[in-house]
């Protein structure tokens, strides 16, 4: 099965998305370059301690083998014998000030094929965002943006994924989700190959007209001692989300994918604290009220 107008899509989305972060923070990504010994490899952009981002990657990888990890296999028993490939890109930026939200967007490939027989493929991939201190503007943002990205393929599409995002990206242990949510897809194949690689090229085009307006609109706010407490506080909870819960972690963990590009979402200062509640009426409060459950942002803020 010929996957490499997938493989120049990401190659081409990963430089994009650097350069253009590159241009915000002031300072270069280091890339680093790595190989799998069971096969394939990728490409790891990152940065850490820039003026912008305090942590921020973008990796583009491209593996292969013949045996599929366990947690690929325990819902798809069918793919058991079969060589497969996966490809995507994935990032997640951390920046520095508080007030701008930490952000995290996939767009993925996977192909598993035996001789004889129909490959079988699928895409998948989406963003989502988490805040330290809410703005509904942008919220409502960014969600918009996602269902740009979506409508010309299905309309139904954009409220079916953004239900499957706030149900995935949520810490069960806590009774919480991660942040506010996005949009995340996964297994789709609906309409045919070319059709699916355009939905995710739409995603990925989208990120930046998703992201950037807010960064712009926060970036230079000042914040202090204790907005820097309260986001290490909450940094916790995407510790525990990626460690606990995220199948891309571990699937990439489990099929010996590259350790360090693989934990480079998590970010440099965390804290945790022994049950720990914010001060009523606070702004800190106020993200567990007003943004840390399941709302309907365009609904409730047409335009």
């Amino acid at each position: 099965m010929n996957t490499q107008p997938v493989k120049e899509f990401l190659l081409e989305l990963q430089e994009l998305i650097v350069e253009r972060m590159e241009q915000i923070d002031g300072r270069p990504f280091r890339r680093d370059t790595w190989e799998r010994p069971e096969g394939g490899g990728g490409i790891s952009r990152l940065i850490e301690d820039g003026d912008f981002l305090e942590r921020g990657g973008v990796n583009f990888s491209h593996v292969t083998g013949d045996k599929l990890p366990p947690s690929a296999t325990a819902h798809r028993p069918e793919l058991a014998g079969r060589t497969w490939q996966a490809m995507g890109v994935s990032l997640v930026m951390h920046p520095r000030n508080p007030f701008v939200p930490t952000t995290h967007m996939n767009v993925r490939c996977f192909v598993a094929e035996k001789p004889g027989e129909a490959p079988v493929w699928w895409f998948g991939g989406g963003m989502d965002l988490t805040p330290y201190y809410g703005f509904e503007e942008d919220a409502v943002h960014f969600h918009a943006m996602c269902k740009r990205a979506l409508d010309p393929f299905d309309e139904s599409y954009y409220p079916r994924f953004k239900q499957w995002c706030d149900e995935y990206f949520f810490l069960k242990h806590r009774n919480e989700p991660r942040g506010i949510g996005g949009i995340f897809f996964d297994d789709l194949n609906a309409g045919g190959f070319d059709s699916c690689l355009n939905l995710i090229e739409s995603v990925g085009d989208h990120f930046l007209a998703a992201y950037l307006p807010i960064v712009q609109r926060r970036g230079d706010l000042a914040y202090g001692e204790r907005e820097r407490d309260f986001q290490a506080y909450r940094r916790g909870r995407y510790v525990e989300f990626n460690l606990v819960f995220d199948r891309g972690t571990l699937f990439g963990l489990q099929s010996g994918g590259r350790t360090e590009s693989i934990l480079m979402s998590m970010p440099p200062i965390v804290k945790w604290r022994y049950d720990w509640k914010p001060e009523p009426g606070s702004p800190e409060a106020r993200l567990y009220s007003d943004f840390l459950r399941p709302r309907d942002w365009l609904a409730e803020f047409p335009n």
